[in-house]
C-alpha cells in the first residue's frame, strides 16, 4: 500500500494543533519502507521547530531495548533465561531470602518477578550508577511473591541491566551500544543527556489540559541508573528501524543477524494475561513486549513517558507495519488515539480499542468485597464505601516517595464487576483505570498504574 506523505503530514499538523501538542515526530513503516515526518517545535520558548532527525526522551520505551540486548546475550549462551538472576548477579537481594533465590531473568523480562516500579534512588553519574542502585534496592520490598503475577516494575530493569554489565564487563551505555545501535546503523539512538546534545532535542512542556503547555524547568529528571528502564534518547524513525529488525526476524539492514528467529519469537510469545486493559493498552506481556489485541488481530509494541514527553510504538506482524510517535507535551492521549486509530485502520485494518471513560449508565456494583487497605512499597490505597452505596479510593504515598505527592483521592466508577473509574481532579482530567483482581496464590490486589498492591487489611 502506498504512504500518502502529505496526506498524514497534514493529519499530524492538524492533530498535534487540536490536542495543544508543542512538537511531534511520527515513523511509520509499512511495505517495507520507513516514512518519517516531523510537526511544531521542539521548544516554544526557542521557537526551535521539529524535524525527522530530531531526538525525544523515550520513557520506558527504553525497556524493550534492554530486553533485546538481554536476548541477544541468551543467543551466544551468555545468559539463561531460566537462570536465577542471583546466580549471575550474586549481590542481587531482596528482603525475602526465598524470593531472591528463585527469581529468574526470564521473569524479570516479563514482570512477574514480584520487583516493584516506583524506588527512585539516585546512585551518582559514576559507571557504578548501576551496581549501586541493585545494592540500594535490596531493602525494598517486593510488591507480589516471583511467579504469582504481573506487576510493572522498572527496578527489575535495572536489576537486568546490570546483568548485562556483569555479562559483557561493560557499562550498559556502552553495551547498548555495541549489541544494537551499531550493527543496526542507529544514528539518532543514545542513553546519556551529554550525547544527546549532539542533536536537535526535544523539551517537555506542561500545562492545564486545553491550553498550550509552556516549557518545563528541567528537560530529564531522572538519574543515570534510570537508563534500562527509563532513558534512551531517539528519534522516531531509529524507533522504526529497531522494530523493523524484529518484523524482519532478527536481521538488521545489511543482513547482519543481530537476534535469533527463536528470541524473536519468544519476546512476542504472550508470557502472562495483563488484567490492566487499559493503562498502557496491553493485553498481556512477552518477554519485554507489551502484547495487543485488536480483535483477534495481534500486535507488540511499548510506551513511554519521561517528565512530559511520551513514546508510542505499535506493531502489527501480519500487515509488517510499525507506527511511532514521540511528543513534548499537550494532549498527547488524544493525538496518539486519533492518529494511531486512522493509521493502523487504513494500513493494517487495525481497530483500535476507545479510550478508557466511565460509562454513560455505569452497572450497580456491590463494592463490599473490595473495600480495605492494600500496600506497596511507596503506596497504600484505601478503598472505601460511603453510607449511599458509592465507592471511594484514596491513594497515599509513603516510605521513600512520601513527598512526592499529598494523598490523591477520587470516586469510583463501576465500569465492570471488576473495574472502576477513579474519576476525581486529584487524579488528574482523565479517568483513572482501578483493576481488582487476584495473584496466582489467591491474593487479592488491585491495579493502578499496572502496578499489583495486595490487600492487607
Amino acid at each position: 500500500m502506498n504512504f500518502d506523505h502529505a496526506h498524514w503530514q497534514a493529519r499530524l499538523d492538524t492533530l498535534c494543533a487540536a490536542h495543544h501538542v508543542p512538537g511531534a515526530t511520527l515513523a511509520v513503516l509499512t511495505g517495507g519502507q520507513i516514512h518519517e515526518l516531523a510537526s511544531g517545535v521542539l521548544h516554544r520558548g526557542t521557537g526551535v521547530e521539529v524535524t525527522t532527525d530530531s531526538v525525544f526522551l523515550s520513557g520506558s520505551l527504553a525497556k524493550v531495548y534492554t530486553a533485546t540486548a538481554v536476548m541477544r546475550l541468551v543467543d551466544n549462551g551468555a545468559l539463561d533465561l531460566d537462570a536465577p538472576v542471583a546466580e549471575v548477579l550474586p549481590e542481587f537481594a531482596t528482603p525475602d531470602p526465598a524470593a531472591t533465590k528463585a527469581i529468574t531473568i526470564r521473569q524479570l523480562l516479563s514482570h512477574t518477578g514480584g520487583l516493584t516500579c516506583d524506588f527512585t534512588y539516585d546512585s551518582g553519574r559514576g559507571d557504578d550508577c548501576l551496581a549501586r542502585y541493585v545494592e540500594a534496592a535490596g531493602d525494598v520490598a517486593l510488591d507480589c511473591p516471583p511467579g504469582t503475577g504481573l506487576s510493572y516494575s522498572s527496578v527489575g530493569y535495572a536489576v537486568l541491566g546490570r546483568v548485562i554489565e556483569v555479562v559483557t564487563g561493560t557499562t550498559w551505555d556502552k553495551a547498548l551500544r555495541d549489541l544494537l545501535f551499531t550493527p543496526l546503523g542507529l544514528e539518532h539512538s543514545v542513553t546519556l543527556p551529554e550525547e544527546a546534545l549532539r542533536f536537535r532535542t526535544a523539551m517537555s512542556h506542561l500545562g492545564e489540559p486545553g491550553q498550550e503547555p509552556e516549557p518545563a524547568h528541567a528537560w530529564d529528571l531522572m538519574p543515570r541508573s534510570a537508563g534500562p528502564y527509563g532513558r534512551v534518547i531517539i528519534s522516531a524513525g531509529d524507533v522504526a528501524r529497531f522494530a523493523k529488525m524484529h518484523l524482519d526476524g532478527g536481521l538488521a539492514p545489511d543482513g547482519t543477524r543481530v537476534l535469533s528467529a527463536d528470541a524473536v519469537a519468544a519476546m512476542q510469545r504472550r508470557v502472562v494475561d495483563s488484567p490492566d486493559k487499559w493503562t498502557v493498552s496491553a493485553d498481556g506481556w512477552g518477554l519485554g513486549w507489551t502484547l495487543y489485541d485488536w480483535d483477534g488481530t495481534p500486535g507488540f509494541g511499548h510506551d513511554g513517558s519521561a517528565v512530559a514527553q511520551h513514546s508510542f510504538l505499535r506493531v502489527v506482524p501480519h500487515a509488517g507495519v510499525a507506527v511511532v510517535l514521540l511528543t513534548n507535551g499537550g494532549g498527547v492521549n488524544g493525538l496518539y488515539h486519533d492518529l494511531l486509530s486512522e493509521l493502523l485502520s487504513e494500513l493494517a485494518a487495525v481497530r483500535m480499542p476507545e479510550p478508557f471513560a466511565p460509562p454513560a449508565n455505569p452497572p450497580a456494583v456491590d463494592i463490599s468485597p473490595m473495600v480495605g487497605t492494600y500496600r506497596r512499597e511507596g503506596v497504600i490505597t484505601t478503598i472505601s464505601r460511603d453510607d449511599d452505596g458509592s465507592a471511594r479510593i484514596r491513594y497515599e504515598f509513603v516510605d521513600g516517595m512520601k513527598d512526592f505527592s499529598p494523598p490523591l483521592e477520587a470516586d469510583l466508577i463501576p465500569v465492570s464487576d471488576t473495574v472502576f473509574a477513579a474519576c476525581g481532579s486529584s487524579f488528574g482530567p482523565e479517568a483513572v483505570p482501578v483493576v481488582f483482581s487476584h495473584l496466582a496464590d489467591g491474593t487479592p490486589c488491585v491495579y493502578i498504574g499496572m502496578r499489583a498492591t495486595p490487600k492487607t487489611a
